[in-house]
């Protein structure tokens, strides 16, 4: 099978006043289905811009990008946004949860905009946190839960629509150790039960190890990849997890 994610040459370039930054020059690289990758790199080095585009949040300068065989360029703005949709769960260092709605409430948010068939929203919805440990805190508001449960609320809804590919920018940024070590544990399981692709952006040399490859960006180039060494680490369950990541399918 072709690669879930190809992209060639791509460049990016934004213009502040009168100077010029060239986040991205000439980045080509290919993400295999159902892997799993860690992005690192210093503030300002370009993976951030990368996983922009990858998550078809903004438009490369110049190159290519085909995603499960889409060439992204060529979609307009409402295209983009169902590729956003139907292929992509995204998980951020701040959570980006609404304060104002129960964790149920939070993950069924990407259904309002799914088109098709549409699954029951709340059955959905419970299978979804049951899976990343939160059964009973459903009705939970986000001031309610901690760092780590807020964060788990974040990955139950990035997987609501069964996306191919989770991008995480930073995910265990806000985070103590143990709790990271857990939200770790998740996108590993995730990823060798579900066979979700990953792609995560982090400063951690211990949080890129859970990963099966490591990309090194500096000054909007690459300057490393290469796989982990040794065996994976072992999947840590995520604390009153009682149902398995198989529920999602």
């Amino acid at each position: 099978m072709p690669p879930l994610i190809e992209v060639r040459n791509l460049t990016k370039t934004y213009t502040l006043g009168e100077v010029i930054v060239n986040a991205l020059q000439g980045i080509t690289l290919t993400i295999e289905r159902g892997s799993f990758v860690a992005v690192m790199g210093a503030s300002g080095s370009g993976k951030s811009t990368l996983m922009n585009l990858l998550g078809c949040l903004d438009r490369p300068t110049s190159g290519t990008y085909v995603l499960d065989g889409i060439p992204v360029e060529s979609l307009d703005r409402d295209q983009l946004a169902e590729i956003r949709n139907q292929k992509i769960g995204f998980i951020f260092q701040n959570f980006n949860l609404l304060p104002r709605m129960d964790a149920r409430e939070n993950v069924e948010l990407p259904l309002l905009y799914k088109t098709g068939d549409t699954p029951d929203a709340n059955e959905a919805s419970r299978r979804a946190l049951a899976a990343v440990g939160l059964a009973g805190r459903e009705h939970n508001f986000p001031s309610q839960l901690s760092g780590g449960q807020q964060q788990r609320v974040a990955i139950a809804r990035a997987l609501i629509n069964h996306p191919e590919i989770l991008l995480a920018d930073e995910p265990t940024g806000a985070l103590d150790s143990k709790t990271s070590a857990e939200i770790m544990g998740i996108f590993q399981q995730l990823n060798h039960t579900n066979h979700i692709t990953i792609v995560l952006v982090t400063h951690s040399d211990e949080v890129a190890q859970y990963a099966d490859r490591i990309i090194g960006f500096r000054d909007g180039r690459i300057v490393s990849d290469m796989p982990v060494g040794g065996a994976h680490l072992a999947v840590v369950a995520p604390s009153g997890a009682g149902v398995p990541a198989e529920v999602l399918r």
